[in-house]
């Protein structure tokens, strides 16, 4: 048995499910050539002509796979429910989204969660004055209850201190970067600088293999590399919610925007339920919103409707 921070569960239940084991392997397609972590029942790169094929879904079809009596929603929230902006700390909450995610969360009878890279304070902070169930940097914290604090998942562990200085001494010869510490990963923005990429993906991978101690993956974001540990992802956080009330029993929905949401459309998806991206068609995902705010339209209408009453 083990848990987050006490709260006992099967180890199995917290990672994926039986028969449902992360690989490694390198794609020729991968950006980077780099090692990835892939999930059985996801789409491979080499399906691209599959998702290329798929349409966006519009707000009444997205809306009649909801039934508040049944569902489960998985939300991420930077580029899922909100715009991407040119900083973390520019993003806005557009108005009227606080006051639908209350009214989901009472129609889903509590089963709605919050799963992203921010941490679980930058959440709270974002939507405030609400505390909802969430989990944190890609996995590493999650609240089942949200007058509860945030657990940390039994395999996390904060970065070193000497990584961090290391990675700002190699990095400090690339302009317009933004370094985002967030203890348990850490995030290269450099969309204020596009073009240096190739070469700060390379760098990235030095310094990796420098520190033959410290087992890193790098993530593509938007216009950012997640470095973060194999042991946690958001895969893992909602196969740890789904273990327990009000999420247990129900089907989940999963909507997310890039490669760090990948691991959770694997799990809903071996749980029986629907994943979703943004933007674009995305492995694993079954249909794509065309952007936020056709997330935030479909959101709006369900609350709306009387679906389940």
């Amino acid at each position: 048995m083990s848990g987050f921070n006490g709260l006992s569960v099967q180890v199995a239940q917290i990672q994926l499910p039986h028969g449902f084991a992360p690989c490694r392997r390198r794609d020729a397609l991968a950006k980077d050539g780099a090692a990835e972590t892939v999930f059985p029942g996801m789409t491979p790169p080499a399906a691209a002509t599959i998702l290329q094929r798929q349409t966006p879904i519009d707000v009444e079809e997205a809306l009649q796979l909801v039934d508040r009596r049944s569902a489960a929603l998985f939300l991420d929230v930077d580029g899922t429910l909100l715009d991407i902006a040119a900083t973390p700390d520019a993003v806005l909450v557009p108005g009227g989204l606080v006051e639908t995610l209350a009214l989901a969360v009472r129609k889903l009878h509590g089963a709605l969660a919050l799963v992203s890279g921010r941490t679980i304070d930058e959440i709270d902070r974002l939507f405030a004055p609400l505390r909802l169930r969430a989990s944190g940097i890609h996995g590493a914290q999650i609240r089942i209850r949200p007058g509860e604090p945030a657990r940390i998942a039994p395999a996390a562990r904060e970065l070193p201190a000497s990584f961090m200085t290391a990675l700002r001494l190699a990095l400090s010869r690339f302009p317009g970067i933004l370094i985002e510490n967030k203890g348990f990963s850490v995030a290269i923005h450099y969309r204020l600088s596009p073009a240096i990429a190739p070469n700060l993906r390379d760098a990235l991978r030095d310094l990796i293999a420098e520190e033959p101690g410290l087992i890193l993956e790098i993530e593509d974001a938007h216009y950012a590399f997640e470095l973060k540990p194999p042991s946690f992802d958001k895969g893992k956080a909602i196969a740890f919610f789904l273990t327990s009330a009000p999420f247990r029993g129900r089907t989940p929905i999963f909507v997310g925007d890039d490669t760090t949401d990948e691991s959770g459309f694997a799990v809903v998806t071996a749980h029986g339920g629907r994943a979703f991206s943004v933007g674009r068609p995305r492995p694993g995902a079954v249909r794509f919103f065309e952007a936020p705010q056709t997330v935030r339209d479909w959101l709006a209408a369900f609350v709306s409707s009387g679906e389940g009453e």
